[in-house]
């Protein structure tokens, strides 16, 4: 069941990134743990931003864009009530960064309830 579950989630977070953001993660690796999905993405980064980061300007403006870029995304009500149908809860909150000298992104949902 939660293999499943996961493999749903992890299949929404990569269209939801898609749709915002133009390409999605190449890795996605989604696991609950009590009230907490825990989804850590791999290979995020577009090849322009590649190209961008090789100067700290250019670190910093990618970063800054991609935090934003998401804080975005999950306050669209629409966005965040695909995810809570799927796992069947509510999110009570939404933290989220991403390493962008590793090209990895990490968002853990805080929800209502523990999903077993």
């Amino acid at each position: 069941m939660t293999v499943n579950l996961e493999h749903q989630f992890s299949m929404l977070v990569r269209e939801i990134r898609k749709e915002h953001v133009g390409n999605g993660p190449r890795e996605i690796l989604i696991r609950f743990c009590g009230p907490w999905v825990i989804c850590e993405m791999k290979g995020n980064l577009t090849n322009v931003e590649k190209f961008m980061i090789s100067s700290e300007e250019g670190r910093r403006m990618v970063h800054d864009a991609r935090t934003k870029l998401v804080k975005k995304i999950y306050n669209d009500p629409a966005v965040v009530a695909k995810l809570e149908d799927v796992i069947q809860a509510k999110i009570l909150r939404i933290f989220s960064d991403i390493s962008i000298e590793e090209d990895i992104a990490m968002t853990v949902y805080v929800l209502d309830r523990p999903i077993s």
